[in-house]
């Protein structure tokens, strides 16, 4: 399994869609007892916050919140007011630089669509 996601920021290596996250977006992450959590923001995206579990290196973060963890939705509210959700499931890779990737599936539920995205470890 790799390593704790706690306190790592990390960004996506390239721009989505625009109104999406992308390069300039930073995440955030908690991780304790097998929840997870990452707020986030930048670019297209005034503020986001996930909410999910981690089973070994899958992580599972939920359009509706789990109990115990105060509710909260996977949401984004973007620059032009529009909110987005859904559901993103990632793996956790470790890097051979240390650092440590999530390779990302996500649909949406508040709109059409669904792809891919890359989010990487910020080196410091």
């Amino acid at each position: 399994m790799a390593r704790s996601l706690d306190g790592l920021v990390l960004s996506p290596v390239a721009d989505q869609t625009p109104g999406q996250v992308g390069t300039r977006t930073r995440f955030t992450y908690h991780e304790e007892n097998g929840r997870i959590r990452a707020e986030y923001a930048g670019g297209d995206v005034v503020r986001g916050h996930l909410v999910g579990t981690r089973s070994g290196d899958r992580l599972d973060f939920l359009p509706h919140g789990l109990e115990g963890m105060g509710g909260a939705p996977s949401v984004q509210l973007k620059q032009d007011g529009t909110t987005s959700s859904g559901h993103c499931v990632s793996t956790v890779v470790d890097l051979a630089d240390g650092r440590v990737r999530l390779d990302e599936r996500r649909e949406w539920e508040s709109q059409e669509g669904c792809g891919t995205s890359v989010v990487e470890e910020l080196s410091v």
